[in-house]
């Protein structure tokens, strides 16, 4: 029977071409979409799933509290909560700390390679699944001055990674160091990525380093493996007072987070989870569904516009005896059908797109068809497709009363139109919420680009202060204010759009209740040349002022929260008193999602990590040039590394980038299946009223009447789309932008382009078959049987 059932199917699909290859070319579009999106969420939801013992495994943070403003939720934490976890918390079987991620040189024989790593305890091996290729796991990392590397980056600085083993290498030309394991290449879907590992007791016995043995220092990551079983709200209530316990000067409270959380839950506002990557997912698992509706929506537009044609089919094969269930299942089997073929279109289509869809979101996602779970999953999508798009033709046609169809034209009833023309207002709410969401997206993104945050990003340039660059700046920084092109240098301890130190001061006045988060920069002279901020009021540092070691500069934000009218002159304590010499005006120092962070600034080149050059517009290839020559100079064992801060503020915004590309092109392909739809619905229409037209052309109606008269009805479907869109779009989106401190405005236009262009399209849709139908010989369609 079920092959009695394909084989009507096929003869049905190969009758009427042009209506299946537009069933099945909407159908395709609608699951592409929706494979490349099923994807990257299954790729998203993958990260970190790889640890054995993932139950147990979670980060600590640290909820810091201050009066007067919102708590901050960090994952800094300080360097001896992990002992003390150990020690006083019996839930924990293992602790592991972890510094911040650094590049630094390794060198073997006379060749050299930059590499990104971390500085971790042994128990990091152990508590996470990183495989050891070559070497002793148990050994690594327990002896100082031992590392573990990766075999990519054995293979780049050994060729193999085997001969890796037991080699002695230098770190940045001074310490030397020996390799006691290589583990497998870290997989991408981990949030821990790096390239080196080395032992924590060498990061803490640096002298420079000596913060990392200190209760009231943050800046350390911990993670804890925990005892099977343990309950973890219990044991977030017990280990809440940890810190205060041991510094009564603190009462931060301490939370553990899953590992399997780390990645998509990485948001967090007022000391609480506000989201993160998860709402991408659960945004374009929804757009998913929605494309692959409207295409199924389509489907059911089209079947029906086909009724007319089907009816006298169903008609007869009811007289001569087949039963409503029988002719379900027919239809059923066809749709079913379809939807494979639309399947097998689809994954060839999204095999030859994933290239350049990897190129966009930055994954290297594979269509792995041998996988049996994601071919279940596929499958699976293409069947629920089938019998959602052809369950309401299915069980529409088969009602045909056998006496009535044979007579002649098949009359609809009212709730039969109002439901068809209810999916397609469904289809173009869709598409004007998708028009709406893309311009207010790409106004926002352009928002970003463009907005003036204090200082000049362009042609302004950054070099690391690694190797002998730290001890010749001063030689190094002159030599460059010499060189043509290179207008301006300076230095600081961070880059001045990612700052993420802070502490709490102390000044004149101050509320003794107030414990309010500074931001902190160390800098050095000439940096407001250089970063082209603007002086509101006193001086920049200066070395005609020898006191200046001793001075400070805040910037409005700073002056404003202080609560002084006249701050330069006044006494401000960090770490030591000094005076505030300037007040600068606001720059960002951090994503424009936060607010202008109140700033302060204080003169200490010695404790700087990068140099800033600004070069004068059109110059940037010789400028570049000359510096890579003055630098190689001064530190030959170091490559030349370069920076552009305008990069690395667009890198900021990347995944916002890429929601924009994936809305645009998303957004483009639901209105194209959607206008598939309206004209499934035109055509209906069309054929239902087509001895009307006849008789109306007869009588003198003019083709513009006519047109009109065919496409008033669908412009009003378009109106009331638009009339729940435009509300429903402005909600959506506001919400949206309230993520973002500094963000565009929802001008009237936006909505007026969105209502604007769905009529454009429904318009363009509807006109082909309009005009078509308008100039056609009214004898034909009044021809009798």
């Amino acid at each position: 029977m079920i092959k009695n059932y394909i084989k009507m199917a096929y003869r049905n699909l190969m009758r009427h071409k042009v209506f299946s290859l537009i069933n099945i070319s909407g159908l395709a579009l609608g699951m592409t979409c929706s494979i490349l999106i099923l994807l990257w969420v299954r790729d998203e939801l993958s990260f970190n799933r790889f640890h054995s013992d993932l139950d147990n495994l979670y980060r600590v943070r640290v909820i810091q509290h201050y009066p007067g403003a919102d708590d901050l939720n960090t994952d800094a934490n300080p360097g001896p909560l992990a002992e003390a976890l150990k020690a006083d918390m019996p839930e924990v079987k293992e602790a592991a700390r972890m510094n911040w991620s650094s590049t630094q040189l390794f060198a073997y024989n006379d060749k050299s390679l930059k590499l990104t790593g971390r500085y971790v305890d042994p128990a990091f091996l152990k508590m996470f699944t990183f495989p050891v290729q070559h070497g002793s796991p148990a050994q690594a990392l327990q002896q100082p001055n031992t590392m573990v590397i990766t075999e990519e980056s054995a293979i780049n600085l050994f060729g193999e990674a085997e001969a890796a083993l037991d080699k002695m290498v230098k770190v940045n030309n001074q310490a030397t160091y020996r390799i006691t394991a290589i583990l497998k290449d870290i997989p991408e879907n981990s949030s821990l990525q790096f390239d080196y590992l080395m032992p924590y007791q060498d990061l803490a016995n640096d002298p420079m380093h000596q913060w990392t043995k200190m209760w009231a220092a943050y800046g350390i990551r911990t993670f804890v493996q925990l005892q099977p079983g343990t309950d973890i709200d219990a044991f977030n209530k017990k280990v809440e007072p940890i810190i205060s316990n041991y510094n009564k000067d603190d009462d931060s409270d301490v939370f553990v987070q899953a590992v399997s959380d780390m990645y998509l839950y990485s948001d967090f506002r007022a000391g609480k989870v506000g989201g993160g990557r998860i709402e991408n997912v659960r945004l374009f698992t929804i757009v998913a569904i929605f494309i692959l509706v409207i295409a199924c929506i389509n489907f059911m537009n089209l079947a029906t516009a086909r009724s007319a044609k089907r009816a006298k089919e169903v008609g007869v094969r009811k007289a001569i005896g087949a039963n409503k269930s029988a002719l379900v299942k027919q239809f059923m089997v066809e749709s079913v059908l379809i939807a494979f073929l639309a399947l097998f279109l689809a994954l060839n289509l999204a095999g030859m797109l994933l290239p350049q869809f990897n190129d966009l979101t930055g994954k290297f996602i594979e269509l792995d068809l041998a996988n049996p779970t994601l071919m279940a999953m596929l499958l699976g999508v293409a069947v629920l497709t089938g019998i959602i798009s052809g369950s309401y033709p299915a069980f529409f046609l088969s009602s045909f009363n056998p006496a009535v169809v044979l007579k002649g034209t098949v009359k609809m009833n009212k709730g039969v139109g109002i439901f068809r023309k209810g999916l397609v207002v469904f289809q173009f709410i869709l598409s004007g919420l998708l028009i709406i969401s893309t311009l207010v997206v790409y106004l926002q993104l352009h928002f970003i680009r463009t907005k003036n945050i204090g200082m000049d990003r362009e042609n302004l340039v950054y070099v690391p202060l690694e190797g002998d660059l730290r001890n010749r700046y001063e030689v190094v920084k002159r030599e460059l204010m010499n060189t043509p092109g290179i207008v301006a240098v300076s230095s600081t301890d961070q880059s001045p759009i990612a700052v993420g130190n802070s502490t709490s001061i102390n000044w004149k006045g101050k509320d003794p209740n107030a414990d309010i988060l500074f931001s902190t920069l160390n800098v050095d002279y000439d940096l407001l040349k250089t970063l082209d901020v603007k002086l509101k009021s006193g001086r920049e540092f200066s070395r005609e002022f020898g006191t200046d070691t001793a001075a400070f500069m805040i910037n409005e934000e700073a002056a404003r929260l202080m609560q002084l009218k006249e701050p330069v002159g006044e006494w401000l304590e960090w770490e030591k008193k000094g005076t505030i010499i300037g007040v600068i005006k606001n720059f960002h120092t951090a994503p424009i999602q936060i607010k202008v962070q109140p700033l302060v600034m204080r003169l200490a080149p010695q404790n700087n990590n990068f140099m800033l050059a600004r070069i004068a517009p059109g110059k940037t290839t010789e400028a570049l040039a000359k510096m890579e020559g003055i630098l190689k100079k001064h530190n030959p064992a170091f490559p030349f590394e370069y920076h552009f801060i305008d990069d690395d503020y667009e890198n900021i915004y990347k995944t916002e980038a890429i929601i924009g590309e994936l809305t645009k092109y998303f957004a483009g392909i639901a209105i194209f299946i959607s206008c598939l739809g309206l004209f499934g619905l035109a055509l209906f229409t069309a054929e239902q009223r087509t001895k009307e037209i006849g008789i109306r052309k007869v009588m003198g109606a003019s083709v513009s009447s006519i047109v009109f008269m065919l496409s008033k009805d669908f412009l009003k479907l378009v109106l009331v789309a638009n009339v729940v869109a435009l509300p429903l779009g402005w909600y959506l989106m506001n919400g949206w932008l309230q993520d973002y401190a500094d963000r565009t405005e929802l001008s009237w236009w936006i909505f007026a382009v969105a209502c604007v262009s769905t009529f454009i399209i429904a318009m363009v849709t509807l006109s082909f078959h309009a005009i078509k139908t308008a100039v056609a010989n009214p004898i034909t369609s009044l021809r009798t049987e």
